[in-house]
């Protein structure tokens, strides 16, 4: 029998180390096998919660916000590409040019582990803003995306229209934020142990056969 591994995944929809982390974590349970199955919750967190609907242009933004200049933006976009392409993730840094606002995105996240449909929403979520350079606050873009991967379309619109689960997306953002979270990705296992970043995948392999050994009593 695989022993169950809760992992509540905190991350936004905008971070590309997120992306890193996800399909690191996911190399990691291939590696481990059958031993350990994983439960696997995406909680929201987002880096602009003040971002306007017009977003902001990437290198303004990081200038700003870190104080990087152009070619330390060129360096790190190059650094993640390559992280991302050795775990078969297509960063496209020419094809996306904006930071844009995410709650919306989190509100359809939200809704869809209802329905099943949470890992896959936010796959595509990642593939939409950074292979395919599309807005991620967009109503018509998130309609779309969520429909590719099998969610209602007419309930998706009837949800983006309204402000349905917005409480509940904040009060989740407030609880991880209470717990200490300040930056992601942050993967915590089982409700105890914090994996912070977009590591290795054998740094997940490890920590989740020795998080299994300890809860199967080994």
């Amino acid at each position: 029998m695989p022993t169950t591994l809760k992992i509540d995944f905190v991350s936004d929809v905008s971070c590309p180390w997120c992306i890193i982390g996800l399909k690191s974590l996911q190399q990691a349970a291939a590696q481990v096998g059958n031993d350990v199955q994983l439960d696997l919750h995406f909680q929201p967190f987002e880096l602009n919660p003040q971002m306007g609907a017009a977003g902001q242009d990437i290198g303004e933004h990081l200038g700003e916000k870190y104080g990087m200049a152009a070619d330390q933006l060129k360096q790190n976009q190059e650094a993640i590409r390559q992280r991302g392409a050795a775990l078969g993730f297509t960063f496209d840094m020419d094809g996306r040019s904006r930071i844009y606002n995410t709650f919306d995105a989190h509100r359809l996240l939200h809704w869809a582990e209802t329905q099943h449909k949470q890992l896959a929403l936010k796959e595509a979520l990642f593939a939409a803003y950074f292979t395919h350079g599309q807005d991620p606050s967009d109503h018509a873009t998130l309609a779309a995306v969520a429909e590719k991967v099998g969610l209602d379309g007419v309930e998706t619109r009837a949800i983006l229209q309204s402000d349905r689960y917005a409480d509940d997306v904040r009060e989740q953002e407030r609880f991880y934020q209470q717990q200490g979270i300040s930056s992601v990705p942050a993967i915590i296992i089982n409700e105890q142990y914090l994996i912070s970043g977009g590591q290795p995948p054998e740094v997940f392999a490890n920590a989740l056969r020795q998080i299994a050994a300890e809860n199967a009593g080994g």
